[in-house]
């Protein structure tokens, strides 16, 4: 956390927090939404200006609920999470990227889920593959240690028998089911934020 949040908070601690004005998209991408994209529920804008996503990616953080927010000075700025907590992309260089930017190192476990998202985790760490990026990660798969075809990897999604795994830095990971309205719970995170109960219905 950036020393000017730090001194902020310690000089106001009890500014209120603010809900719904923030959100991550399942590419990465920071999103502005004002009361006319919460009214429409609305995506929002997107943030451009590298200085502001910077600052917000360092001062990224959850709470005891599972909710993640930006702390912004003295104030908890909660995100609206259209997927995981966090959105991954391939590079050539270091792998798995978060979108703050941070590395990921070794894959624990890797999911597909009924919608074909890929999800891993890597100790703490739960991020989203972008779907751009998907392509490419399919590619890595095997199922029963040969390479995955199409047909073959919509049965398995579909609860055919077999071992799917993931050939990722020179190990295979294994890859487990996984259906998109349950990861939340599972994995204990909070899509949509709310003051009072730290989750809305929807």
């Amino acid at each position: 956390m950036d020393d000017i949040v730090l001194q902020a908070m310690a000089k106001w601690p009890n500014v209120p927090h603010c809900y719904g004005w923030l959100a991550l998209d399942a590419r990465g991408t920071w999103r502005m939404r004002d009361e006319a994209a919460q009214r429409a529920d609305a995506p929002g804008d997107k943030l451009t200006n590298s200085a502001l996503v910077g600052f917000i990616n360092r001062n990224y953080l959850s709470d005891e609920r599972g909710c993640w927010y930006f702390q912004n000075g003295p104030q908890r700025v909660y995100v609206n999470l259209e997927a995981t907590p966090f959105i991954a992309r391939t590079d050539p260089q270091q792998g798995l990227v978060l979108q703050t930017g941070q590395a990921i190192g070794a894959i624990d476990q890797a999911f597909m889920t009924d919608a074909g998202a890929i999800v891993v985790q890597a100790g703490d760490v739960l991020a989203q593959l972008d779907d751009r990026d998907v392509a490419q990660m399919l590619q890595m798969m095997t199922l029963d240690g040969r390479p995955v075809a199409d047909d073959a990897l919509l049965g398995w999604l579909e609860g055919a028998e077999g071992k799917l795994a993931l050939r990722w830095q020179d190990r295979d990971v294994a890859v487990a089911r996984l259906a998109a309205q349950e990861a939340a719970q599972r994995f204990g995170y909070v899509q949509r934020p709310d003051k009072l109960t730290g989750a809305t219905a929807k």
